[in-house]
């Protein structure tokens, strides 16, 4: 307990999910904590139940304003920002099923999840930068950044074109990130998180409720090594790392929660096959 003591952590996308978890662990790690998202009933939910340490404000990632609004807010009221998660972002599908092949996906759709994925993340980046060097005293111009990225960011995705390749820019902006502020003389690092399947709302859509669910779950991971989706808690405990001073010789590199789904073929070889 305590690794973030002291530190001031403002991550997206907090009011449900991999946010919620990170936002929990921060809270409980020592940080204070500023949740944002655009589910403004549930984020504001969320803060009061992790206790004063915990504060909401409403954030579009897409909008420059909204992050300009946030950043000023946070400065004026805790005076410093330690740690940024970005963690927003959308699938595409939230709708309902709908076409993100590279053949058959609409201009508007693929924006419109580029403009959260990946836009979110470009200015959450420009703006963390830009107030952790206001940072004074010994942890001037010091912060971390840990974007969330995807499994998805590292292969192809036939029938996810646009959020595919939306992780994989936030894979490669992060490598950017974390090299510029090394080279301006900053302490300020950049990494990135790539889970799989992780067990959150987002799965309901597709796994539905009811008699067949568990069946739909276990199809789902077959091809995964250890037969069973992540949890947001273990997502959250790589991203207190990262955030934490344990984690301060590490930049620009890149971490997968996949339960060895890319460690070899989807196909697990027996002893039989050498």
């Amino acid at each position: 307990m305590g690794r973030l003591t002291g530190k001031v952590a403002l991550i997206t996308g907090a009011a449900q999910g991999i946010g919620a978890a990170i936002a929990r662990a921060f809270v409980a790690e020592g940080a204070t904590v500023l949740l944002t998202d655009v589910r403004d009933a549930q984020g504001a939910s969320l803060a009061h139940t992790l206790g004063a340490a915990a504060h909401y404000a409403r954030l579009d990632v897409r909008e420059h304003d909204d992050w300009g609004r946030a950043m000023r807010d946070t400065l004026d009221q805790f005076g410093r920002l330690d740690v940024v998660v970005n963690n927003a972002g959308i699938t595409g599908f939230e709708g309902g099923p709908a076409a993100h092949d590279p053949e058959h996906v609409t201009l508007e759709t693929w924006r419109a999840v580029f403009a959260t994925n990946l836009d979110g993340v470009f200015l959450g980046c420009q703006q963390a930068i830009r107030a952790m060097r206001r940072n004074t005293g010994p942890a001037a111009g010091v912060g971390s950044i840990v974007n969330i990225s995807s499994r998805s960011g590292l292969v192809g995705i036939p029938l996810a074109a646009a959020y595919a390749a939306s992780k994989a820019a936030v894979r490669n902006h992060t490598k950017s990130v974390a090299l510029y502020c090394a080279q301006q003389g900053l302490r300020i690092r950049c990494n990135s998180v790539h889970p799989a399947a992780i067990m959150t709302p987002m799965w309901d859509a597709m796994l539905g409720e009811g008699p067949g669910r568990a069946e739909r779950e276990a199809a789902l991971v077959r091809d995964t090594p250890l037969k069973r989706f992540g949890t947001p808690a273990e997502v959250a405990h790589l991203v207190v790392y990262l955030a934490s001073d344990e984690s301060a010789y590490t930049t620009g590199a890149e971490f997968v929660l996949d339960g060895g789904l890319l460690a070899g073929s989807a196909a697990v070889p027996g002893v039989s096959d050498g």
